[in-house]
């Protein structure tokens, strides 16, 4: 017989300091110890705030909560372990401010304790924790150390069968071939949140194929095992701390690697009463920590995130021009649009700013009247003087919830705690509570002396937005973390992409995006070398040094033992003597053609097609080499090193012919997923420019059905047979800025689909589809060889001239440089400046051959500014 107690809390017991009666007074103590050090001048708000949260706490009895929470994050800063500033409604709180669990100041924000604790509707406190997620499991093992491992868990969590998923695994059953399967799940929107019956009701494929003779089976059974469990594994954050015996208090479960988690997820975990708490791991914190330790090691310099000034005009100018790849929350091209628009000069616009960037039509509004407010462009208004106050950071636009709590407080007389209950339901849609409270509203404010029909006006208003609104405590301990990041990338910026390069390592999207940010920052990326590098990313006076690590193949205690050696016996100077110095038990064939192929050899004799040829006698020299030092024959050894050999092991370098550019670089990507040394597109840099609309980068930003031209090399082919036997190509392309995938279709497979070889060097002409996927992609229309595009996409030649600075003799010269080359293609010129602004000639008479000898001439004319080529049969304004 069982019953089980719902909704009663059982926190384990905190151990209290002798001296102190109970829980609640050791709180009060340490709470007014720390008021003292965050407000020296004590102001009465910041003294009567803590006394009512005080309160508060002692009647939900969550004491002992706090002082659990204060305890982790006290012993992760003992250790070194960086914390993060907060996270969610708990930075609206003063005590924990006061204890050290948040960073953010409540009262200098305008956060709101009702946000996180309600004392109107009792609910367990949630303070989740943010730590370097390279040490969060040091946390984890205190917790288990303190408390007992027989009363610390992980908590379960359950992967459930999505509507794409759902379709994906009944087909595998019903051994549907995996191409129509596979088609019929892509029909599914890629929205979070999506069901089958909300897709098959707007996509019109979908809907037909669930009538079909041929998939209604597959359909009907994936609706009805959509959102079932299909699997459990541990919750990447959640930890459980039982107050005794975890068996006495919840079901266990034994998972596929052998841990012990619980079989309650995280809300019946909740449900019983059981301290759950969310310990995240953000690499965010690491990359702070390593940029800071570098800024020590480099400028003696120690800086402390908490001390950092947020009103630095150089960290808002470079937030403006959205330069913020990188930056905690704000690098995504939709949000450097939103800093470039908003040109945030204050802490309070970052804080918005990561309120606002949220997809729907809605946001769209409300950042469209932020922006004009902020500019001036719109006047503020307020319905009422009462709002002033409330709506004045945000230029009059209801944007946080903790304003709908202070209006209603304000306003309507609510209690804060009511006003959060008045937040939900407006958040909810709930219709006969929001009429209710739009009736209590309305007579609170009229008892305010404020007119029924304003009172009704502004509960529609806030009404409207509310659903919307963001947790601005959330917001703002997170807008904290992205200040910082941008401080040190302002002030440190080799040490803060240095930081960030290694926390990629084994990433290569991310690796190559950084690597282009560093570069066009103007920071030389020095490559990979056996004498210089370390482990991760480095920084010295040239730039920012290759991580060995993040070279294929060659694990960290190969490279341990590599610069050991390095720091023992001072540079390598020969492929041998690296085989000799380093612990042959960490540097073997594989890794040893790896950093080769990387160029990390590149220092030492020899070049990258000797070295190869020479990996097993070198390996055989070291092996030798270490077994007769460990035997004392070293006289003997050193004497046969003195004339070239060793035991008749020849130390020379064997004859081979160097790589090409090309082999050398595709070696590198072989091994560093990237091109290091260099780009092969780099030769084509002028073509690309002449012709091309956007770089892959820009093109994924583009809107459905946009036209574009765009260049690059095709990194990977897979070819796709439809049921009437169509071949259809998806094409991985990279350039100098990113990767994206391209479509082609039957008759573009059967006439060209051999020059879509992995290697090959593209111009490719189509348009953008981001209807059904979830990533943009091209749709080819037309492709050529990089090495043939001037002869064969040329359909005229466009020159961009600049008025003002166009003289008659730079006419003249012009003239003369067009006529040097005659031929087919015509040229038209773009006269920009003027008062007309943009006007467009044709020079029928002129006609020319291009040649990239002749467009480069072009563009050293005083006054062309822009040179572009464009396709034939194609019209050219539609591409510029």
């Amino acid at each position: 017989n069982l019953e089980l107690e719902l909704g009663v809390v059982q926190l384990p017991n905190f151990p209290i300091p002798e001296g102190f009666a109970d829980a609640d007074t050791y709180l009060e103590s340490l709470v007014r110890e720390g008021l003292r050090k965050r407000y020296p001048d004590a102001p009465p708000e910041a003294a009567e705030r803590l006394q009512f949260e005080l309160r508060v706490i002692e009647q939900m009895k969550y004491s002992s909560y706090f002082l659990i929470v204060k305890d982790l994050i006290d012993r992760a800063r003992e250790i070194d372990i960086p914390v993060g500033p907060g996270r969610g409604s708990a930075a609206g709180s003063i005590v924990s401010y006061c204890l050290g669990i948040t960073d953010i100041d409540p009262l200098k924000f305008g956060l709101l304790f009702e946000r996180f604790l309600n004392p109107e509707r009792i609910s367990m406190p949630d303070i989740d924790i943010d730590f370097c997620d390279r040490r969060r499991d040091e946390i984890i093992e205190y917790v288990a150390e303190k408390y007992g491992r027989e009363s610390v868990t992980q908590i379960i969590t359950f992967g459930t069968l999505g509507a794409r998923a759902a379709i994906r695994d009944v087909g595998r059953v019903l051994r549907v071939p995996l191409s129509d399967v596979d088609r019929i799940a892509k029909l599914v929107p890629a929205e979070v949140g999506i069901t089958l019956d909300s897709a098959i009701s707007r996509v019109a494929e979908l809907r037909e194929a669930a009538e079909s003779e041929e998939y209604a089976e597959l359909i009907s059974l994936s609706r009805k095992l959509e959102g079932l469990a299909r699997h459990a594994s541990t919750h990447a954050a959640g930890v459980l701390i039982a107050p005794g015996k975890l068996v006495d208090y919840v079901p266990l479960y034994r998972g596929t690697k052998g841990e012990i988690v619980t079989q309650y997820d995280m809300k019946s975990v909740e449900d019983i009463g059981l301290l759950k708490m969310d310990f995240l791991g953000l690499t965010t914190l690491s990359i702070i920590e390593d940029a800071l330790h570098m800024i020590k090691e480099r400028h003696g310099v120690e800086i402390e995130p908490r001390e950092i000034s947020i009103d630095d005009c150089e960290v808002y100018s470079m937030l403006s021009r959205g330069d913020t790849i990188g930056i905690f929350q704000l690098e995504s091209s939709g949000m450097r649009d939103l800093l470039r628009r908003i040109s945030p000069e204050r802490f309070d616009d970052i804080i918005a700013i990561n309120a606002l960037y949220r997809p729907g039509p809605l946001s769209a509004e409300m950042v469209d009247l932020f922006i004009k407010r902020k500019r001036g462009q719109k006047e503020i208004d307020y319905e009422h003087p009462l709002l002033e106050p409330i709506l004045k950071d945000t230029y009059g636009v209801i944007l946080y919830q903790e304003q709908v709590i202070e209006i209603a407080n304000k306003m309507a007389g609510f209690t804060k705690g009511q006003g959060d209950i008045l937040r939900k339901a407006m958040g909810k849609k709930e219709i006969e509570v929001m009429d209710q409270q739009r009736r209590n509203f309305v007579k609170g404010a009229v008892a305010n002396k404020i007119d029924e029909s304003l009172a009704d006006r502004i509960f529609n208003q806030i009404a409207y937005f509310a659903g919307y609104g963001f947790n601005k405590s959330h917001s703002a301990a997170y807008a904290m973390l992205s200040y910082h990041t941008a401080y040190l990338k302002t002030k440190y910026p080799k040490e803060f992409m240095a930081a960030c390069l290694t926390s990629e390592i084994g990433n290569t999207d991310r690796v190559v995006t950084l690597l282009e940010e560093t570069r066009r920052m103007g920071i030389k990326v020095l490559p990979p070398d056996v004498n210089e590098s370390h482990a991760d990313f480095i920084v010295n006076d040239e730039g920012i040094r290759f991580g060995l690590a993040a070279v294929k193949n060659v694990g960290r205690s190969a490279i341990d033992a590599l610069v050991r050696a390095r720091e023992k016996h001072g540079r390598f100077s020969t492929i041998f003597e690296l085989c000799e110095w380093v612990d042959p038990g960490s540097l073997n064939k594989r890794v040893l053609e790896s950093l080769i192929m990387a160029g990390a050899l590149d220092s030492l004799k020899g070049h990258r097609a000797q070295l190869l040829a020479t990996v097993e006698t070198a390996m055989a020299v070291g092996a030798k080499t270490q077994r007769d030092k460990s035997s004392g024959q070293t006289s003997l050894l050193a004497v046969l090193q003195d004339h070239g050999e060793e035991n008749g092991i020849a130390r020379t370098l064997p004859h081979e012919p160097e790589w090409s550019d090309i082999k050398q670089l595709a070696h590198e990507k072989e091994v560093l997923g990237f091109y290091c040394s260099g780009h092969p597109l780099s030769r084509f840099e002028r073509e690309i420019s002449w012709f091309t609309t956007a770089s892959l980068d820009k093109a994924r930003r583009l809107r459905d059905g946009a036209r574009v031209v765009v260049a690059g090399i095709v990194s990977d082919k897979r070819v796709h047979l439809g049921k009437k036997g169509q071949r259809i190509g998806f094409v991985a392309l990279e350039d100098l800025s990113g990767a994206m995938e391209a479509i082609v279709f039957d008759d573009k497979m059967r006439s060209d689909g051999d020059r879509l070889a992995p290697g090959n060097m593209l111009m490719i002409s189509g348009t953008i589809s981001i209807r059904k996927e979830d990533t943009p992609k091209i749709r080819v229309n037309d492709f050529i060889d990089l090495e043939s595009c001037i002869d064969s996409m040329t359909g005229g030649m466009e020159l961009s001239v600049d008025l003002e600075s166009f003289t008659d003799d730079g006419l003249d010269i012009l003239t003369g440089i067009l006529d040097s080359s005659p031929g087919e293609i015509p040229v038209h010129i773009v006269v920009c400046g003027s008062e007309a602004g943009e006007i467009e000639i044709d020079v029928p008479e002129v006609h020319i051959r291009p040649t990239r000898d002749l467009i480069a001439a072009t563009m050293n004319v005083v006054g062309v500014t822009d040179v572009r080529l464009f396709p034939k049969s194609r019209n050219r304004r539609g591409l510029r």
